[in-house]
């Protein structure tokens, strides 16, 4: 049996339906090509691996040693995404278009974890997943830190990819 893998080595691949040039819908897909697009797949952490479900209680009459539990629908937490600041960045500039056009294009983020052969262990698809938030960390000169990027998606559901 192997150890459980290490939660530090991982990426995130984006796949997200934009317009391009002549206003078609052609699909990008953020393959990982180390040597140049390193920057906008690699993250400092990555967050939002969360589902719930609140089961409904209904009461039953003359019943009164329980009340049966129901499921009803799931719900998601927004997946968290943090890195330092990428200057030059399509996955910004992809963030900076929607949120400053409301022009939504839902896409998929597929987050792998990897061994120290930079090798999928296992992976993580959110699905229709669009960014709701955008932030830098402060500007402070009597700090000595980098500066933090923080993206932040919805997505309507996640599911566990088996390798």
């Amino acid at each position: 049996m192997n150890p459980p893998p290490v939660g530090y080595y991982f990426m995130a691949n984006f796949f997200f339906r934009v317009p391009d040039i002549m206003g078609a819908l052609s699909l990008l897909t953020r393959q990982p090509d180390m040597r140049k697009d390193s920057l906008d797949i690699r993250f400092q952490k990555i967050s939002g691996f969360r589902v719930n479900m609140s089961p409904y209680s209904l009461e039953e009459g003359g019943q009164n040693l329980f009340e049966h539990r129901l499921p009803t629908k799931y719900t998601y937490s927004n997946l968290v995404l943090e890195r330092g600041l990428v200057v030059d960045s399509p996955l910004n500039y992809e963030f900076q278009q929607s949120m400053s056009t409301f022009r939504f294009s839902p896409g998929m983020v597929l987050v792998s974890l990897l061994n120290e052969k930079d090798e999928p262990v296992t992976a993580w698809a959110f699905f229709s997943a669009y960014p709701v938030s955008w932030s830098s960390s402060d500007l402070d000169a009597n700090s000595n830190s980098i500066v933090i990027d923080t993206l932040e998606l919805a997505y309507s559901r996640f599911q566990r990819m088996t390798l």
